[in-house]
């Protein structure tokens, strides 16, 4: 953000675009400021009274000296510049943002300095640089207007003895001057009057300021001439030449330094050297880093940085404008390659506190009180604001936001580096050895010992503009009161001597090389900026080293992609973080999401058919130079941090240049000019002759250069416009094509009528409502799955880290649209304070129609496949009594998002947000007319937007909040014939899911409940209710009795679990009985979960779901062979074998995710299309079917006859022979067999054979014991002659297949191993 835009195009390499004068007009005399007027215009709206009635400026309460009134640019040259037209209300607000300030003699009057800039329409920066000094008022007319107004504020306020009895309104906390702050002990010095003016008895003084407009910030090169040009005005004797002679040369005579080369110019006094980074290095930056560590602290600067990254919304808050900017620009600055595309105004002048208002992310500075107290400033919106008091050295970070990669890292690399600079890297005070530009009001005690004659020298030649901290301002003012000092300066003055000569002999006034005191601060300032952004640089270096792998370059030319950029699909996130180090994931997920890396994405594109972006170009470099030393291949995913490899010679490039100047500016010179003009008087700035500043000289050699060089620059440009594309249509795509913000990066500052503001608005609620669309086809998108990726919207794999990015982000948009146009901010959370409000009036409403109860918001019914479920009520006020009830959430903002998360995955966020919205009279008395709220047109799209997410399925409540409790209804319905229904035996249950099991509940008999259905038909169901603490989405259901009394035998159809807070509902198929004698002898079953689907007019569009988590198997496979040859299914044996292929391969994926984002493995082990099953349905082909003396023959009986078969041979001897290795696999499998046969749990033969293939899966050991049951005797009893079980080929194929499985750790549930000793 280093201005390489502003200085590119079609402006001229002139140093300094305009030099500007602003002051007071004594024609019109004093005027109030019609921009505090407009503000308290503002703050009357916002506050909700009558904005006409408001005051119009005059303020009789305050003190005339301590009101703003209006300024004016009293002169500008040259009147205007072709390429950056001259904005005189900008300019005017931005030099004196608080208007003109009046001092008495009695006041401290030290001059000022600050700077700003002005973002123009395509994103271009200017630069202005302001020196703001006091100056004696000659016109009798402003001094008796100063007097009465004295007079008449001493009529107002009869009691008023003290200079600050300023009111205590919101405007003057926000808006109000910095003039109390500029001086700590200015209460204590004022005349007898105590701040009052008397014209007889005191001196009047005014603010002015002067001002150079820059296209590059070269801020201390701009510094230094400044204050030059303010010495010459108050030194005893006239400056060398007229003041034109330098305004002129600045302006005309001294060109921008060309890249990677310094230029030395000169000033009133001394020559000034500054510098320009080559192409190849990080552009330029000329704000003090140093200061910005000093003031904040490396942590908090850290966390600072990482905020802007995530595009959060910042604002800066400090007494001083240069603070502000000074961190403004640093944080700015340490973006590269990225920059910041929002609403950026490091000085927001108090007419433009409205746009604190605005729904987007932004950096702003706002300037604050002295003695101000953060906790009475009014934000409008806190949910996702970054607060940064830069005085008190601290910030305000908004809730819950991932770290920057490596942090611990790299808080330590960047502390040495300030450590070699002499700074700490705790921050809060001035550095000990780099002189600092503390504002008079901070307190600095780092200062030990400082040289009297020191706080002279900076005094006397103003190097730091009178900014001194306060031990340096204490020892300045002992001085100031030491008369032998001040006669030694006087004779000093008078004879003409230098006091800098003086210096010299003192050895003081030159460090090494011959530089002074100044420059050699300058260097090291300069030196410690690009080591500190090295640092920076180097990370991103590190993190998107192989970016350009996964931009998707996909249009054919220019114009196509420009037209289609909002469909595009520009970069492959997924497999961009699929290849990133796991701790880096949480970081990266939100940052390739927002603004400034989607254009950093959009300039790699363009660079195809245009010049590369400067920012782009060196970073593609740098990415080039590491690959050519091989440096990231071995670190490839790895989250090793690797440090900066350049920091000496990055400096020793600066050294090099300030070393050896390359280019000397023209000298300034005698002016063809009228004589007796402008003539000196001390401490009064000349009124400049404008003929011979508004036009540069016509024969010096380097406008010659500059003019042809400009030509033809410009016809290069016309040509590539008339071969590509008209420039106009390029903007207009580009501004539409980079979302909302861009548009209005820096507000209008000229005219600010309530009209504009309206229109700004506007603008916002359009902005909103277009980031609401593409945040839900987005999501969409990602979530839809397979449907898609059909209709060619890229890949679909979707992970769980970036769908809780996309959540966050709807949650933070949310926030924004509800904090748009608030009558009054209540908490942090708009959101939720809205719902608070609607929660008490829904409340008093109950109370009073408790006679005759209504309901609060349409009750969902559930499906009818949770028959015997009763309906869960659903309803705004419900959902909030769920989270209000929540301990783990102890703030509002955390309780909105958690609200917005639970509505999300309830399906039912759109509908509860129409129900909120649709009391008008509440949001008629919260909002102010142009909130988006309360744009019919807009809101209605908005839900509708909102209302597509229903579409698919989210568990976005339920795997973040995983430590809460949770109430869970489980209901067992048997099936429906009523005598099977019976059973006199003590049921059982226990829930598993992905976070954990309910453990065991025993279910009361008298809980039994009968139900009709619509034919009037009664069926019985068993009814439980339990609290858990959250299990995460439902696996598996174990389900027993304990056999006891007559009716133990029990035909049951399927189990339904509810999660009573998100209305999730899990059916748990069975289908079989569960007795003794009776199917296979199963007194309890593991049963596999499947989330059951609402009703289908209940949901709409329920055509493109998620896929469904598959389920247990039903009455199909789980069989004994009898039935399965009765039904006549076969499967043959190449659909068999494809299961297995498939069941395997769902498992090899499932490890290949992220751990976080794995589910659940015991559904692909056990579930309908698990290995489980399709191992079964391998051991079923061929299986003899007929009954032995009348009993069904299940598989498990098979594997026991092979292993008492392989016991006896044991015990005979006939195993002794075989290989070592097959004999430990035979006693591993007989181990196992009596382990499970010996299990306390009563499990059917079908569990015992599930439970066999999960052990054999775990341990490794399947594929050792299918040759053992091939070879033993029994197959041939049993197994047909085709069976797949006694063919080599196939059977070698399975083992095949099956070691692949060797590779993963499988972890088995507590549910399926519980009761297995091994």
């Amino acid at each position: 953000m280093s201005g390489t835009n502003a200085a590119s195009g079609a402006a001229p390499c002139r140093f300094a675009h305009y030099f500007v004068i602003c002051g007071i007009d004594t024609e019109t005399g004093l005027e109030p400021d019609e921009l505090a007027a407009l503000y308290q215009w503002l703050e009357a709206d916002r506050q909700g009274r009558d904005p006409d009635t408001a005051a119009t400026g005059e303020n009789f309460e305050q003190s005339p000296l301590k009101r703003t009134f209006k300024s004016k640019v009293l002169a500008h040259y040259p009147e205007n510049v072709e390429w950056n037209p001259f904005d005189q209300d900008a300019v005017n607000m931005l030099c004196m943002p608080k208007g003109l300030s009046f001092r008495t003699q009695a006041d401290s009057r030290e001059p000022q300095f600050h700077s700003f800039l002005i973002t123009r329409e395509d994103g271009s920066r200017t630069y202005g640089f302001v020196h703001t000094f006091y100056e004696e008022v000659t016109s009798p007319q402003i001094c008796s207007a100063m007097q009465t107004l004295y007079q008449m504020h001493q009529a107002e306020n009869p009691s008023s003895a003290t200079p600050s009895s300023s009111s205590s309104s919101s405007m003057d906390s926000l808006a109000s001057s910095l003039d109390e702050a500029d001086s700590p002990s200015s209460s204590s010095c004022r005349s007898a009057a105590c701040g009052g003016y008397d014209a007889s008895r005191d001196t009047l003084y005014v603010s002015k300021a002067l001002c150079l407009i820059t296209p590059m910030p070269f801020m201390h090169g701009c510094r230094r001439f400044l204050s030059q040009m303010h010495r010459a005005v108050t030194a005893a004797s006239p400056p060398p030449l007229p003041l034109e002679s330098y305004v002129h040369n600045i302006l005309y005579e001294v060109p921008l330094p060309p890249p990677g080369r310094s230029l030395k110019f000169h000033g009133v006094y001394e020559p000034i050297v500054c510098q320009r980074p080559g192409p190849g290095e990080l552009p330029l930056a000329d704000f003090p880093l140093g200061q910005t560590f000093t003031l904040l602290g490396v942590e908090n600067l850290v966390q600072l940085f990482n905020c802007t990254l995530l595009e959060m919304q910042i604002l800066l808050y400090s007494q001083d404008y240069q603070r502000l900017m000074t961190v403004a620009e640093g944080i700015t600055t340490l973006l590269f390659p990225f920059q910041w595309q929002h609403v950026y105004v490091p000085i927001l002048p108090a007419s433009l506190l409205h746009f604190l208002d605005a729904p987007v992310p932004y950096l702003m500075g706002l300037q604050s009180k002295e003695g101000t107290d953060r906790s009475k400033l009014e934000l409008p919106q806190e949910a996702n604001l970054c607060f940064v008091d830069i005085d008190n050295h601290c910030i305000e970070l908004p809730e819950d936001f991932p770290q920057f990669p490596n942090k611990p890292e790299f808080i330590q690399e960047l502390s040495e580096v300030l450590l070699r600079y002499g700074i700490s890297p705790v921050g809060g005070a001035p550095p000990t050895s780099v002189p600092t530009t503390t504002t008079p009001g901070s307190v600095s005690t780092r200062h030990p010992g400082l040289k009297s004659q020191q706080a002279l020298r900076e005094l006397e030649d103003d190097g730091r503009n009178g900014n001194l901290g306060g031990e340096q301002l204490a020892v300045l003012e002992l001085l100031q009161g030491n008369a032998t000092l001040e006669r030694l300066q006087a004779l000093a003055k008078r004879t003409g001597v230098r006091v800098e000569a003086l210096r010299g002999v003192g050895g003081e006034g030159e460090g090494q090389g011959g530089r002074t005191a100044v420059e050699e601060e300058e260097l090291r300032n300069a030196k410690l900026n690009v080591q500190l952004r090295e640092v920076f640089a180097s990370r991103f270096t590190t993190m998107f080293a192989d970016y350009e792998a996964f931009v998707i370059q996909s249009a054919p030319d220019l114009e196509s992609w420009l037209t289609n950029r909002e469909q595009m699909h520009n970069f492959d996130k997924a497999s961009f973080l699929s290849d990133q180090p796991e701790p880096y994931l949480p970081f990266l997920s939100h940052f390739i999401e927002t603004q400034m890396f989607a254009t950093f994405i959009d300039n790699k594109i363009m660079s195809q058919w245009e010049e590369k972006e400067p920012l782009l170009r060196v970073f593609d470099g740098r990415i080039d130079k590491a690959r050519l030393y091989n440096v990231r291949a071995p670190s490839l995913r790895s989250s090793n941090y690797q440090r900066c490899t350049v920091l000496k010679e990055s400096a020793q490039a600066i050294e090099q240049r300030l070393m050896k100047i390359d280019h000397t500016a023209i000298h300034p010179h005698l002016l063809d000019m009228k004589i007796g003009q402008g003539k000196y008087e001390q401490g009064f700035f000349p009124k400049l002759q404008s003929d011979v500043l508004s036009v540069g000289p016509t024969n010096n050699k380097w406008s010659n250069r500059t003019a042809t060089a400009q030509r033809r620059k410009d016809r290069h440009r016309q040509q590539t416009e008339h071969l590509t594309l008209d420039n106009d249509l390029k903007e207009k795509y580009m501004q539409e094509a980079r979302s909302l913000g861009k548009n209005l990066r820096q507000p209008k500052l000229s005219d600010l009528s309530p009209a504009v503001i309206a229109q700004t608005n506007w603008k916002f609620v359009e902005g909103l409502l277009k980031e609401c669309r593409m945040k839900t086809k987005r999501m969409l998108v990602e979530k839809m799955g397979r449907e898609a990726v059909e209709l060619g919207h890229g890949e679909a794999n979707i992970t769980g880290l970036e769908e809780n990015t996309l959540i966050a982000s709807l949650c933070d948009l949310l926030e924004r649209i509800w904090s748009h146009g608030l009558q009054v901010k209540q908490g942090k959370s708009a959101l939720w304070s809205h719902l608070l409000h609607y929660q008490a009036r829904e409340e008093k409403l109950e109370q009073h129609q408790a006679e005759s109860p209504v309901s609060n918001g349409p009750e969902r019914r559930k499906s009818e496949s949770s028959i015997g479920m009763p309906s869960l009520r659903a309803s705004v006020i419900q959902d909030m009594r769920h989270i209000q009830s929540m301990g783990e959430i102890k703030t509002d903002v955390g309780r909105a998002r958690a609200w917005i998360r639970l509505s999300l995955e309830k399906k039912l966020l759109s509908q509860h947000l129409k129900q909120l919205l649709s009391r008008q009279a509440l949001t008629k008395k919260l909002y102010k007319r142009y909130a988006f709220l309360r744009c019919e047109e807009e809101k209605e799209q908005f839900l509708f937007h909102l209302l597509s997410l229903n579409t698919v399925d989210y568990f976005c409540f339920t795997s973040v909040f995983t430590t809460i409790m949770i109430p869970y209804r489980a209901v067992i319905i048997p099936i429906k014939k009523l005598s099977n229904a019976m059973t006199t035996s003590n049921p059982w249950v226990c829930v598993s899911g992905e976070l954990g099991d309910s453990g065991v509940r025993q279910i009361t008999k008298n809980i039994l409940e009968m139900t009709f259905d619509s034919a009037f038909r009664p069926h019985t169901h068993i009814d439980a209710m339990f609290k858990c603490q959250n299990m995460g989405k439902l696996t598996t259901v174990q389900l027993g009795h304990d056999n006891s009394g007559l009716l133990a035998k029990w035909l049951v159809d399927c189990v339904m679990v509810r999660n009573e807070i998100t209305g999730h509902t899990y059916k748990f198929p069975c289908g079989r009985w569960l007795g003794k004698g009776v199917d296979d002898g199963s007194l309890e079953r593991v049963l596999i979960g499947e989330l059951a689907l609402p009703n289908a007019d209940e949901d709409f569009g329920r055509g493109c779901r998620t896929p469904d988590m598959q389920h247990s198997p039903g009455q199909t496979r789980r069989v004994s062979i009898t039935s399965m040859g009765g039904r006549g299914y076969k499967p043959t044996s190449a659909q068999i074998q494809e299961a297995i292929g498939e069941a395997v391969n769902s498992i090899c994926k499932h490890f290949h995710k992220p751990e976080k984002e794995r589910g659940s493995l015991t559904i692909l082990l056990c579930g309908e299309v698990g290995l489980v099953g399709a191992l079964e349905l391998f051991f079923h082909n061929g299986f003899k079917s007929a009954r032995l003396f009348q009993k069904t023959v299940f598989v498990w009986d098979f594997v026991e006859k092979a292993v008492a078969y392989m016991e006896s041979a044991d015990q005979m001897g006939d195993m002794q022979e075989t290989a070592e290795p097959l004999g430990l696999t035979c006693v591993s499998l007989c181990h196992y067999v009596s382990a499970i046969n010996s299990s306390p749990r009563n499990i059917g033969k079908d569990g015992k054979f599930q439970l066999l293939v999960c052990l054999g899966a775990r341990d490794r050991l399947l594929i050792q014991w299918l040759p053992l049951l091939v070879e033993c005797p029994v197959i041939q009893r049993m197994y047909e002659e085709s069976a797949l079980l006694r063919d080599r080929t196939t059977v070698n194929a399975l083992i095949a297949v099956l070691q692949t499985l060797h590779d993963f750790p499988i972890t088995l549930e507590a549910s399926l191993v519980k009761g297995i000793d091994l």
